[in-house]
């Protein structure tokens, strides 16, 4: 009995200690819950109430600083402008900002350019940096990106210099030989020549005019609001009604294939057939792409040499979102050199100058395609080489596939332009053949 009541008791004084530690490591860890921590001090609690909701809300990157330079919070765009990298400020101009804003509690503001990340170009990205301090420790610091906007403006800026030049030389022209004119009042045939100048120079205006209206409605304009159904061997025949006169003045060949079967064809401008039609459609505007398709045949007629051949060739074929609509233009001129296919659908560039000025071009025909095939969900692209010729092709959706993307997205396909690439798609490729030499003899060029 001793020996039982001596282990009992024993029993009961360890369970008493097992009691009185449990409690004693249930007190320490309550306590240990309830200190404030190194990494506690830097999470969203320290943030005054209601921040948070707001800084997610903003546009701008924004970064929140605490009083050892660490980064409290920050958004997402900070971290994808480069901002922040690894719990730290990055870009020292701000964080000097941010330290003297914590000095003296003014509000400090800065434009700068920082490099871009995961480029090797060079490029530099430009930013608007404010800072201000928030509550008694803190500092925030928001951060626009200016990039685009700078981009915008630089085109504006160079839009309006290059439309005053345009404008100046018919103008200047048309004062000058009004002048002419004027003091050849006695002879006749003076007064004829200025006056055959001058309705050159007034044409070459209303021209100049009239494709600055037509860029301005295929940059504001939505196509696909009054969209139809357009056949393709339509729009074929139209652009060389369009361009016959000049094809014939110039003895060149004109010939189209769609689909197959001969749309039309000129030879040296007279004449004309329209037989085999080819159930190939493009869902858009039609007059916007009766304007692309005419103004890529007559750059073709207009910058070919004389007695030579200008074939338009159709088709379609697959692609991965659904089939599209090839229209090819070749053509046997001069070519472009490499340097010049890097540019020509810019506005107002211009291969030659001196053969634009005497073929009435204004340098716009090209970024009005460019501009009517982003609008339509679709890209251009051009082969050439220097004494082989170009080939321009236009690629568009079937008038189906256009169709049934207007209807599933209420803004349509016009949505594409002017966002990662501001004036569509356009690709330059230099093969060592055209990729239409195929089509365009003898199917296209007979």
């Amino acid at each position: 009995m001793d020996v039982n009541a001596a282990v009992a008791a024993a029993a009961a004084i360890a369970g008493v200690l097992t009691g009185v530690i449990a409690m004693l490591a249930f007190r320490w860890s309550e306590r240990e819950q309830k200190r404030p921590t190194r990494t506690s001090l830097h999470t969203d609690p320290v943030l005054p109430p209601g921040v948070d909701t707001v800084l997610s809300v903003l546009r701008s990157s924004a970064v929140v600083l605490d009083e050892a330079d660490a980064v409290v919070k920050a958004s997402s765009a900070a971290y994808a402008l480069g901002l922040v990298r690894g719990g730290k400020l990055a870009v020292e101009p701000m964080l000097q900002m941010a330290r003297d804003t914590r000095r003296d509690g003014e509000i400090r503001q800065v434009e700068l350019d920082l490099p871009r990340r995961g480029t090797g170009r060079g490029e530099a990205l430009a930013v608007s940096a404010r800072v201000a301090p928030l509550g008694s420790r803190l500092v925030l610091l928001l951060v626009e990106d200016l990039t685009e906007a700078r981009r915008i403006e630089a085109v504006r800026r160079d839009f309006v210099a290059n439309v005053s030049h345009e404008l100046k030389t018919p103008v200047g022209a048309l004062s000058l030989l009004s002048e002419a004119v004027m003091d050849a009042a006695d002879d006749p045939e003076a007064v004829e020549r200025f006056a055959g100048r001058m309705q050159i120079e007034a044409t070459r205006l209303t021209n100049l005019v009239q494709e600055l209206i037509d860029l301005s409605r295929v940059q504001n304009d939505d196509p696909l609001e009054d969209a139809e159904p357009v056949r393709v061997d339509e729009l074929v025949a139209e652009a060389i009604d369009r361009c016959r006169h000049q094809a014939g003045t110039k003895q060149i060949t004109m010939a189209a294939n769609v689909g197959g079967g001969p749309v039309g064809t000129s030879d040296e401008g007279g004449g004309g057939r329209r037989a085999g039609t080819a159930d190939l459609q493009i869902w858009g505007n039609r007059g916007q792409l009766a304007a692309a398709l005419g103004n890529l045949v007559e750059n073709a007629v207009n910058y070919s040499p004389a007695r030579t051949r200008v074939g338009i060739a159709a088709r379609k074929v697959p692609a991965p979102g659904g089939d599209l609509i090839e229209v090819a233009v070749t053509d046997q001129g001069i070519g472009i050199s490499e340097k010049d296919r890097e540019r020509i659908f810019e506005r107002f560039y211009r291969v030659d100058p001196a053969r634009s000025r005497h073929t009435g071009g204004t340098g716009l025909g090209l970024a009005i395609v460019k501009h009517v095939a982003a609008s339509h969900g679709g890209e251009v692209t051009v082969w050439s080489s220097e004494g082989q010729g170009s080939t321009f092709t236009l690629r568009l959706p079937e008038a189906g596939v256009a169709r049934d993307r207007a209807t599933d997205h209420t803004s349509g396909l016009a949505d594409d332009v002017d966002t990662g690439q501001p004036d569509g798609t356009t690709t330059v490729t230099s093969p060592t053949t055209s990729p239409y030499e195929s089509l365009s003899a003898p199917e296209v060029l007979p």
